[in-house]
């Protein structure tokens, strides 16, 4: 097709081989995400729109998305949302980008909610722990009826960002929030029949191996640990306390550690402990169980 100066299809195409000669990795489909957000079209109607001209308004916005994004900021901040499982979320530089592995954290569990009785009247009790924008709680909260969810984070901006999620998704009324270090925030009582979380798990020490639109743009706080093995303890003696009996957990984790986590969940009193590949077939996920 043939680009006429000043239409959806030039500027797309301008702004591809920017991105490319910056180095950013998929610069067309990021062009394309960045644009789509912009005309709030599906992404896929760009494809009919090429020949569609833009506004000068619509043409320096553009512009400028497209230097920050050049700059390394991640799409997701750029745009304000991401997509997570059958959803989409509102996200700030306050919370971690929700990751496709996460995804597979909440499709494990939906998919398997009879055998784990997820599916009884009574209310399923949800923890959300290291919960940043509540993708996880808030999906499986929605994909589990009877469920309600407690949201709890270190980060007051992150309660701020999963709150916002929730009102979104009208679950406020099934969503409890607190700005917590763990369970120090919870009521007194409060217990669990499912913990989930996705908390903090990169050594400091890997943090030059880390790709600079995550290392500087996401939260530190929500990414790495001093001492992963301290920190982990922590995070467990916090579940086992608020989980009730045969209650569940899962956590996401890093692979090269997964197997440490395991053999301290079990030394905790954890049962029917398994460790959960992801689809590259990283051991990504910690499954266990309370007595």
């Amino acid at each position: 097709m043939a680009e006429q100066p000043g239409t959806l299809l030039y500027y797309l195409k301008r702004s591809t081989e920017f991105l490319e000669k910056k180095e950013i990795p998929n610069p067309r489909v990021d062009a394309e995400w960045i644009l789509s957000d912009l005309l709030n079209l599906p992404r896929i109607k760009l494809y009919s729109q090429f020949e569609m001209p833009l506004g000068q308004k619509e043409i320096d916005t553009y512009r400028e998305r497209i230097v920050e994004r050049s700059k390394r900021k991640p799409v997701a901040y750029i745009t304000g949302k991401k997509g997570f499982h059958k959803f989409e979320y509102l996200v700030t530089e306050n919370v971690l980008i929700p990751r496709p592995e996460t995804e597979e954290l909440v499709d494990y569990l939906w998919k398997r909610k009879e055998e784990l009785s997820f599916t009884e009247p009574s209310p399923l009790q949800i923890w959300d722990l290291c919960s940043g924008s509540g993708c996880i709680g808030l999906s499986l909260t929605q994909l589990l009826p009877t469920s309600v969810v407690t949201l709890s984070d270190l980060s007051e901006k992150a309660i701020d960002v999963s709150r916002r999620n929730a009102e979104k998704y009208n679950l406020t009324d099934k969503t409890s929030f607190y700005v917590s270090d763990l369970d120090l925030a919870l009521p007194d009582g409060l217990e669990f029949d499912l913990v989930v979380s996705n908390p903090p798990y990169i050594p400091e020490s890997e943090k030059p191996e880390i790709m600079p639109d995550v290392l500087d743009y996401e939260p530190h706080l929500a990414l790495f640990v001093s001492d992963f093995k301290e920190f982990h303890k922590r995070l467990l003696d916090a579940i086992s306390k608020r989980l009730k009996p045969g209650g569940k957990l899962m956590l996401e984790t890093h692979p090269l550690y997964s197997k440490d986590l395991e053999e301290m969940a079990k030394t905790m009193g954890f049962v029917d402990t398994k460790i959960v590949l992801d689809s590259s077939k990283k051991e990504r996920f910690l499954f266990a169980k309370k007595l």
